[in-house]
């Protein structure tokens, strides 16, 4: 029994002598494998070189095997790739971006002549059919622009409209919301700085300042009559070259960083050769529409502290044409008749208050009544107008006020036998942005106008509130 009670004893140190024995030849191992690396290591590394060297250092041929140590040991890193694979390019496809907005409105007489007996002029409007007796909701612009730049040096923009309306179906009823082109160009730029450009295709004519500023960025409802009655549709088929020095370039950046309502993406120089028929209409003759345009913007912050910040732009344009109108009796005249102009245009952007004005003379197809045909005579019109804007919170949006006052007395060459126009015109309107998607405008407005028709004489007076609501996308 003694006996067993020592050696019973004697086990717990027996256990704790043995524990200290492994303990130890695991760190003895460890040692011996950490060696073994680091003389694989030194060996791996070229040997210094000097005179007095007789030998090569001998170099291990392969290290002492360690299977424990490859957890502790880091990963290998894996081999870097010399070439990269380089960020694929991107397709011209990538490049486009689609964007337009739309215009509905409504037009409502207060007093006037909203209809007329035969032969007498009843008020209605060139640029908006929904000015009539009839009265209800119309879409003046549903527009989608497909733009972009394929190439460092070429540019695409098309745009066409769905709210055409096409006249003479079966049974005479108009038909409206038609597919029409309006834009369909190319800009090719020749230089790096894109500076300079030729455009190609249909595009707006460069004739007034106001013609040239898109429907989405005017202020007032419609374009004047007098500066219009240029380029009715804005538009036509063909080539112009444009220049914009930097320092104009930016200027009119600063301007549209602001929020000012510029007229388009042209040059400060345009010159131009189009068919001159009008938009969308076969050419009928072997001469080209000539156009010129210059403007020029001047920062008037020398004049003093009062003038901070604002800008003056001046310009003028100059059309050399010959058009063949459509007649009454079906087909186009089979004679060309001149179609010359020169205008000027001034505008001093609204900070808070702005002027902006234009004018123009010629001479134009233009029903003659007297003689009962159509001929070439003078024409002289045009356009003042004041706005205004507010300060508003980022909450409330934009408001900006306007008025404006037009004139015109001569043919519109767009209407059957070019007819004569006689417009004097006042508007009284508010333009509200609450968001930069929704546009609102309500207009006041005292018309006195000649119906756009030959055979409908005298002038028509009445007062109306327009509408607008426009939506951009």
């Amino acid at each position: 029994m003694g006996l067993a009670v020592s050696l019973l004893a004697l086990m717990p140190q027996a256990a704790q002598a043995q524990t200290v024995e492994q303990l130890q030849s695991q760190i003895d191992e460890l040692k011996a494998q950490v060696q073994a690396l680091t003389a694989a290591l030194s060996a791996r590394q070229p040997a210094p070189v000097t005179a007095s060297a007789a030998a090569p250092v001998p170099v291990p041929t392969s290290p002492a095997p360690a299977p424990q140590m490859a957890s502790l040991s880091a990963p290998s890193p894996d081999a870097v790739d010399a070439d990269p694979a380089e960020t694929p390019k991107k397709g011209w496809y990538d490049r486009l971006s689609l964007r337009g907005y739309t215009q509905m409105r409504y037009n409502a007489f207060l007093s006037g002549d909203d209809s007329a007996p035969a032969g007498t002029s009843r008020l209605r409007s060139v640029h908006d059919s929904g000015i009539s007796d009839k009265g209800g909701f119309t879409l003046r612009r549903v527009r989608l622009v497909l733009q972009g730049d394929v190439s460092d040096r070429v540019s695409l923009y098309l745009q066409p409209d769905f709210a055409t309306a096409v006249s003479n179906q079966s049974g005479g009823e108009r038909r409206e919301s038609f597919g029409q082109l309006r834009d369909a160009y190319a800009d090719i730029f020749l230089d790096k700085a894109k500076s300079l450009r030729l455009r190609f295709g249909q595009s707006k004519v460069p004739y007034g300042w106001e013609n040239m500023q898109s429907s989405s960025n005017r202020l007032t409802l419609d374009r004047s009559d007098g500066i219009n009655s240029a380029v009715p549709g804005e538009r036509d088929l063909g080539v112009v070259a444009y220049y914009t020095p930097p320092s104009v370039q930016r200027i009119w950046d600063r301007l549209a960083d602001d929020g000012q309502k510029l007229f388009g993406n042209y040059g400060a120089f345009g010159l131009g050769l189009f068919n001159g028929q009008g938009i969308n209409k076969t050419e009928q003759n072997k001469d080209l529409m000539k156009v010129a345009f210059a403007t020029w913007p001047l920062e008037l912050d020398g004049l003093g502290d009062a003038f901070a910040g604002q800008v003056f732009e001046i310009g003028g344009s100059a059309m050399l044409n010959t058009v063949q109108p459509e007649i009454r009796s079906g087909g186009v005249s089979a004679l060309s008749y001149d179609d010359n102009r020169a205008g000027i245009h001034a505008m001093l952007y609204p900070q808070p208050i702005g002027i902006q004005a234009e004018w123009n003379w010629g001479r134009a197809p233009q029903y003659d009544l007297a003689s009962q045909s159509i001929r070439a005579s003078k024409l002289n019109g045009g356009y003042v107008q004041m706005m205004m804007r507010l300060p508003t919170s980022d909450s409330f949006g934009t408001l900006m006020p306007y008025g404006r006052w037009q004139h015109y007395r001569g043919g519109w060459k767009a209407a059957t036998n070019a007819p004569r126009l006689e417009t004097d015109e006042f508007e009284l309107g508010l333009e509200w942005q609450p968001w930069k998607a929704l546009e609102i405008t309500m207009a006041y407005a005292r018309m006195k106008r000649a119906e756009a028709d030959e055979r409908r004489t005298g002038r028509a007076e009445g007062h109306l509130i327009r509408t607008q609501v426009q939506w951009n996308y």
